[in-house]
């Protein structure tokens, strides 16, 4: 790197804004990738952005504390935002009452497969048990998924990597399978996609419908309570079936 460019990341590196501006222009780039795209769920701007913080991370050395300094104040807005996924869902609400059985076969079904076969795949490739336990609950949103890798004796930060992972793939592919599928229903994809895919999936379901990102907000809620509840039951009793 230039000397003088060197220096002055430096210098703008000691800002706590550096982090929150990064982010911002990251996302701006990779949203406006996604539009010259098509749209293509290829060029899912999270990917993008991630890939672009990440590469200009390690170009830079820029320790990832000194990037969160400033980034934590997005970090602090998926509260809110999170809670503001209530209102289109609350538009939605007859739908989701006339089709409450199928919702909640589908979040037990959905949760139960995502846990379960995780740690299958990862047993029969050899991972560790710590890596195991971490892949559980890798379809919640992050802070819950963090939460109960750690209860379960996982890893919480390998926990957080494969949650985004997770998220990204589905946002990604789930378009094309549903297609593969033949499934056309919008508030069975969005629901699909929030149990499957957490908050990243839901944020690419609103891109598609309204109607498909209310269920998709849905499914997320509450995909995270039941995982929280059951998977700390169930890991247990599946690895003495296993052994």
């Amino acid at each position: 790197m230039n000397p003088r460019i060197a220096d002055l990341w430096v210098y703008l590196s000691a800002s706590p804004l550096l982090g929150l501006t990064l982010t911002l222009l990251a996302y701006q780039g990779a949203w406006w990738v996604h539009r010259r795209c098509g749209a293509s769920p290829l060029a899912n701007p999270v990917l993008i952005a991630v890939a672009a913080l990440v590469a200009l991370l390690l170009a830079t050395g820029t320790p990832y504390p000194t990037y969160f300094d400033g980034a934590q104040f997005v970090h602090f807005l998926l509260g809110p935002a999170t809670v503001a996924l209530a209102v289109p869902l609350y538009q939605q609400f007859g739908r989701v009452r006339a089709m409450l059985l199928p919702v909640l076969g589908g979040l037990l079904a959905g949760s139960l497969t995502a846990a379960l076969s995780a740690v299958a795949i990862a047993r029969l490739f050899g991972a560790s048990p710590a890596t195991q336990l971490s892949l559980a609950p890798k379809s919640v949103t992050t802070p819950i998924a963090m939460g109960i890798a750690e209860r379960l004796g996982g890893i919480p930060s390998l926990t957080a990597v494969l949650v985004i992972a997770t998220g990204i793939l589905g946002a990604v592919g789930a378009r094309y399978l549903f297609d593969f599928l033949r499934v056309r229903d919008t508030a069975i994809r969005g629901f699909a996609l929030g149990v499957a895919s957490h908050g990243i999936g839901t944020a690419r379901a609103f891109q598609v419908s309204e109607q498909t990102g209310a269920f998709a907000a849905l499914a997320m809620g509450m995909n995270g309570i039941v995982t929280a509840l059951l998977v700390p039951l169930l890991i247990p009793l599946f690895g003495q079936a296993a052994s």
